[in-house]
């Protein structure tokens, strides 16, 4: 059974990395992996790279000016459609279709035209709105009826000018309500929730957690705190990118305010100006290693993930797989990974009670083996191996 992968990445970043592990997966399962994707971080006879970054630039600057995400793209995707009619696969495995990359239109048009089963993972909501990727924190629910004046136009996908939210809601509703054989997969039961209410309701909703390699990500012993110059020191991981993210940017800073003289904050992948930073936050840079980044995990007493909007961060189950406790937000997905005994689910933009969960952990109110137990019900193969059933079943 030949296997064609559709994602905006890969091998890297969440998403990148659950495509890859899949195609290793299908490739012990004896069927024929293939990948297209927007950007790719290798070079194989099986990935196939859609477009340019010049060319995928462009379409980032007509989402800016126009609002019209996921309906450019016309010449790569043609050409992309000439690559599948190649291969010629039993199954399209979409993953995150809107990126930049790819025309929505002509795809699933070619789909419904060649009868192809689709399964479709779906990491976020922009499947079925008219614009952003998540509304939680706009409070917005247009989406279960038709979107228009988008209050997250500013957000993912970013458009400065018109507005074309109840455009692109009618052509999605159109485009994705009548395949034929289509089954969603979402890696939460809150996405599932979601997709019942939404124009996706009709087709059948598996929820398949995300795996990790727990191999990898396990304890680690390193010097780091020793390289960091905080060996004294109770650590608080998180990952953001800056101080603006709805990952929790400005709540580390709020954090960093509460914390006492024996703790410190440990951001990576922080993007900020040094002379912008608190002197009790320490940024390190962002990494693709996944080892180095157990090792992280591992040297961290408390993983702090503040997202205010979110599907199924991998990043709970990699701490937690590292014997890391947790504490998150009650927003999206996100306290799905946790259960009782591996860390703290605090409601969203409750800071306080952030700090005061931070100081349980600290008081050893939570097993580091508890975690562990609990990250290894996430290993790769475990959870993915279940997508053996629905790739069967969808052929039938």
């Amino acid at each position: 059974m030949k296997i064609l992968q559709i994602n905006s990445i890969y091998p890297i970043r969440s998403t990148g990395r659950i495509v890859k592990e899949l195609e290793d997966i299908q490739r012990e399962q004896g069927y024929e992996p293939y990948i297209a994707c927007g950007q790719s971080m290798v070079k194989k006879d099986n990935v196939y790279t859609i477009g340019t970054p010049l060319y995928n630039k462009l379409s980032i600057l007509k989402t800016r000016l126009f609002g019209k995400h996921g309906f450019y793209n016309r010449r790569a995707t043609k050409k992309l459609l000439k690559h599948i009619d190649a291969i010629n696969p039993d199954i399209i495995h979409l993953h995150n279709i809107h990126g930049h990359y790819l025309n929505v239109k002509l795809l699933f048009e070619y789909i419904k035209k060649h009868n192809i089963p689709v399964v479709w993972t779906l990491h976020d909501c922009w499947s079925f709105t008219g614009h952003c990727a998540y509304f939680d924190v706009v409070g917005c629910d247009k989406w279960k009826n038709g979107c228009s004046n988008c209050p997250a136009k500013h957000q993912y996908p970013i458009t400065k000018i018109f507005d074309r939210s109840r455009g692109n809601y009618k052509a999605k509703k159109e485009l994705f309500s009548d395949v034929e054989k289509l089954h969603i997969v979402t890696p939460s039961k809150w996405l599932m929730d979601l997709c019942k209410e939404s124009f996706l309701k009709k087709y059948p909703v598996s929820v398949l957690h995300n795996g990790i390699e727990t191999d990898t990500f396990t304890f680690s012993e390193s010097d780091m705190k020793e390289e960091l110059k905080i060996e004294d020191k109770f650590v608080i991981l998180g990952i953001i990118g800056n101080f603006k993210s709805h990952k929790g940017g400005k709540d580390f800073l709020k954090l960093s305010e509460m914390i006492g003289k024996d703790e410190v904050i440990v951001l990576l992948s922080l993007e900020e100006n040094p002379e912008d930073i608190p002197s009790n936050i320490i940024p390190l840079p962002k990494t693709s290693d996944d080892k180095l980044l157990a090792k992280i995990y591992s040297m961290a007493d408390v993983f702090v993930n503040p997202t205010m909007q979110d599907n199924f961060p991998t990043v709970n189950i990699e701490a937690i797989s590292c014997s890391t406790p947790v504490v998150t937000y009650n927003s999206g997905g996100s306290a799905e990974s946790q259960c009782e005994g591996t860390g703290f689910v605090v409601e969203k933009g409750d800071i306080k009670g952030i700090y005061d969960a931070v100081l349980r952990v600290k008081n050893g109110e939570i097993s580091r083996d508890n975690c562990r137990k609990r990250g290894l019900e996430f290993k790769t193969k475990d959870c993915f191996r279940k997508y053996t059933e629905i790739y069967e079943s969808i052929v039938k």
